[in-house]
């Protein structure tokens, strides 16, 4: 009986070394073989969100998103909701956000032309370069809307460099509700200069309490995407080599079409309550 109590002990103390235990929470599924030190995180153990570690985004190219809100983001019981709204046919749902990036910042709404000053510089809630970014999540589970992890840089597409200027890094991004993700790199900008990579779509296989760890670990050289804990996905870049923020969104279908003012119809056939669901978000750095 002795013999088997200290097998079991080394084992744990084995396992101790690559996954790390932050509070009550489940274990992150860090990559094996390197040590990390836990940089950020929220476990969202608190009774509403935390401002000092998230803002929330509702602009899009300095242009108010009427579908993007300050509303729906619930904490309890230490997950965060992010709450699909629906109000008089139109739906509703939050962008978190802990920095913000310059082309999203707010003009003068009261005015046609060119304002000076154009809009306030706000220091960023967080920002980090390389590492491991970690989100345990629940995909939402009605159509229609759509979720994502991702890290942006404040100025991209500010020059054609992105190793200077950064890259968009979508870690997770779930368009549909077949248990289908999948990993995106966009860089310089948003116009005809845009790059973009993609893994394509991956098949999440189901867990028992439907929550699914995505992960990205971002080095000098390349990105190593993780679903649960098994690497899905690898690129060589190019890599950027500025600090970035974090967001974790929902967004409404429809709403970048036309004159963006309607959902979807397959918005329209969403049952609520909805809600993506996390558990926590952490950064790690590698310990050399």
């Amino acid at each position: 009986m002795r013999k088997v109590i200290i097998m079991m002990f080394c084992i744990l103390l084995m396992l101790s070394v690559d996954r790390l235990i932050a509070g009550e929470h489940v274990e992150s599924l860090l990559p094996e073989g390197k040590k990390w030190n836990l940089a950020w995180s929220d476990e969202f153990d608190g009774k509403e969100l935390d401002r000092t570690k998230w803002d929330f985004r509702l602009h899009i190219m300095q242009t108010r998103h009427q579908t993007f809100t300050n509303d729906g983001a619930v904490v309890k019981d230490g997950l965060l909701y992010l709450n699909l709204i629906e109000k008089d046919g139109q739906y509703y749902s939050a962008h978190l956000q802990t920095g913000r990036n310059f082309l999203d910042r707010p003009g003068d709404p009261y005015s046609n032309g060119l304002t000076w000053p154009i809009a306030d510089i706000e220091p960023p809630l967080f920002m980090h370069k390389y590492g491991y970014y970690e989100i345990r999540c629940q995909l939402q589970k009605q159509p229609g809307w759509w979720s994502a992890f991702w890290l942006q840089s404040p100025i991209i597409g500010a020059n054609l460099d992105p190793a200077v200027s950064g890259v968009e890094l979508d870690i997770m991004e779930n368009f549909t509700r077949d248990n289908l993700i999948s990993h995106n790199i966009h860089w310089n900008g948003y116009g005809k200069n845009h790059k973009s990579k993609g893994s394509g779509n991956k098949k999440v296989e189901e867990t028992p309490d439907k929550f699914h760890t995505f992960g990205m670990h971002w080095t000098k050289t390349n990105y190593v995407f993780y679903v649960d804990g098994k690497e899905s996905w690898r690129v060589d870049g190019p890599v950027s080599h500025t600090e970035e923020f974090i967001l974790v969104s929902t967004e409404c279908g429809g709403y970048r079409n036309g004159k963006r003012d309607k959902p979807s119809e397959a918005m329209k056939k969403a049952v609520l309550p909805d809600a993506f669901v996390v558990d926590f978000v952490r950064v790690f750095d590698e310990v050399e």
